[in-house]
């Protein structure tokens, strides 16, 4: 899934939601390998001729630009949300590239979850403190979302529990 409860910091509890990335860093190697071997082969039978010092700099350009095209969207990463809750508050933060933090903040208490199956998306994930309602993984799965809601849910009740 991608979202991820991190390490208790001490009262607080830290989720962070990002989009899935379909290309894994084992998957990177596997891409930049292909691309390295695609550019080579043709350059096999050139070997030990002028030519090929005159096409090994395009093929090294041509990979050398694959690499930083491919690391340039990865640590870009796109939007992702922090979701930041305590005993008192629960605040959201969502990063989108290029743009300035959101930040959105209720009493958990009053927060409600709800998931729309007639919302813009299949599955619209919305959190709402009563006065303001914000659409909450808007870059996840249907799927995904289900699973987020169960489990900010149990996490929602279970600090209610541990101090009502």
């Amino acid at each position: 899934m991608p979202y991820e409860w991190q390490p208790d910091s001490g009262e607080a509890r830290r989720l962070l939601i990002w989009r899935h990335r379909s290309l894994t860093p084992q998957g990177f190697a596997w891409v930049i390998g292909a691309a390295a071997v695609a550019l080579v082969l043709p350059l096999v039978a050139v070997i030990g001729r002028a030519v090929m010092w005159g096409l090994l700099p395009f093929a090294a350009a041509a990979l050398v630009g694959l690499w930083w095209a491919v690391q340039h969207g990865w640590r870009g990463g796109g939007p992702f949300e922090e979701v930041t809750l305590t005993r008192d508050r629960m605040g959201v933060t969502r990063h989108d590239s290029g743009r300035k933090p959101r930040h959105w903040q209720g009493n958990p208490y009053w927060v409600r979850l709800a998931l729309h199956s007639d919302g813009p998306v299949e599955d619209y994930l919305t959190l709402s403190d009563g006065a303001r309602m914000i659409e909450l993984g808007a870059f996840l799965a249907p799927e995904e979302r289900r699973a987020l809601r169960a489990e900010l849910e149990a996490a929602l009740a279970g600090l209610r529990q541990a101090t009502g």
